[in-house]
């Protein structure tokens, strides 16, 4: 990950871009760069705040996922609009409080990241190769941890679902009860217990699997077209166009291509956590069978504009953290 002073000037991934005229600058803020006292607080800040702005596309995605066909919505506004005229704004935010555990999994995250990207660095590696396998290596690690949180927060997510369901299909598998005026907190360890009632210990990583085929191709993928289209944007801008807006363009575009490419894992693992189905076969034969072809496209729309969403905002944040925290006798070559 150690970057020289020779490296930066000389237009690899923390050099210069390509087309683009003037003094060097530092392209990618390296892990040995940052003050990490600074580093991870204003991280974690700044995850907490994107979650809670962006959280509610997340309820929406995970219903729309989990639904037969179209019975339930006909699409992402008008599960919105249900969810809001049925429970107002705390709807749009079942399971926010246990899913926000990972905000704590996201620090495991981002330090797997960088220190493969330390390794491989050493070994000479590009810096899209390190891309690509530290946010792989990343999302190991993060899901290992996530995982159990994520079972109780989506089965929190679907509870609401039975207002606007009616008999089309069991869409509480757990047979919890949520009433008004009972805390979300009590529901979470409701859910919780029966879990762990059912299935034991081993309840909790329903789905994990496929939460590795799913987000581990995802997170790789993404870091590495993430570096692409940052590489590509900063050789056909002109100078005078902020690096970290190209930063953020470059994130949303990685989640756009990501996304399109892993929507049906994505789909299986929501099943898998909130059906209850017995294997990933099962609910790949399931999914197949209600929607054909059209298990591509299903929730699509939804995890677009929620990764975009996520992504842009996400690396707004991160990069500029980073650079609020980078040490002192590199502040000279960091261009915002």
């Amino acid at each position: 990950m150690t970057e020289t002073r020779a490296a930066v000037a000389s237009g690899g991934a923390a050099g210069t871009g390509s087309g683009m005229d003037g003094p060097s600058y530092i392209r990618t803020i390296e892990w040995n760069m940052m003050n990490k006292t600074k580093f991870f607080p204003l991280s974690m800040l700044s995850s907490f705040s994107v979650r809670c702005c962006l959280f509610p596309l997340t309820v929406i995605k995970t219903q729309l996922q989990v639904q037969h066909k179209s019975d339930v919505y006909k699409g992402m506004v008008d599960c919105a609009m249900k969810i809001y005229r049925s429970e107002g704004v705390p709807g749009l935010y079942r399971g926010f409080w246990i899913s926000s555990v990972q905000i704590v999994s996201g620090v495991f995250y981002i330090s797997t990241y960088e220190g493969v990207r330390h390794v491989l660095n050493d070994l000479g590696a590009g810096h899209r190769v390190k891309a690509l396998v530290g946010g792989g290596c990343a999302s190991l690690v993060g899901q290992t941890i996530i995982v159990p949180f994520d079972v109780i927060s989506q089965h929190a997510m679907v509870l609401g679902m039975s207002a606007h369901a009616g008999a089309k299909g069991d869409i509480n598998p757990l047979g919890i009860k949520s009433w008004p005026g009972r805390s979300r907190f009590n529901i979470s360890m409701d859910i919780g217990r029966e879990i762990m009632r059912r299935d034991g210990l081993r309840g909790f990583y329903r789905g994990y699997t496929a939460s590795l085929m799913a987000y581990v191709p995802n997170s790789a993928m993404w870091w590495a077209f993430y570096h692409l289209y940052q590489d590509e944007l900063c050789r056909i801008c002109p100078i005078w166009v902020s690096h970290l807006f190209i930063q953020c363009v470059a994130g949303s575009l990685g989640g756009f291509t990501t996304t399109i490419l892993t929507n049906p894992l994505d789909i299986v693992r929501a099943r898998l956590q909130v059906h209850r189905l017995d294997s990933m076969s099962v609910a790949f034969r399931e999914l197949w069978h209600e929607e054909k072809l059209n298990c591509f496209f299903k929730g699509l729309s939804a995890r677009l504009v929620q990764s975009a969403a996520f992504s842009f905002s996400i690396i707004l944040g991160y990069e500029t953290i980073k650079r609020i925290a980078v040490d002192e006798q590199y502040k000279h070559q960091i261009r915002w």
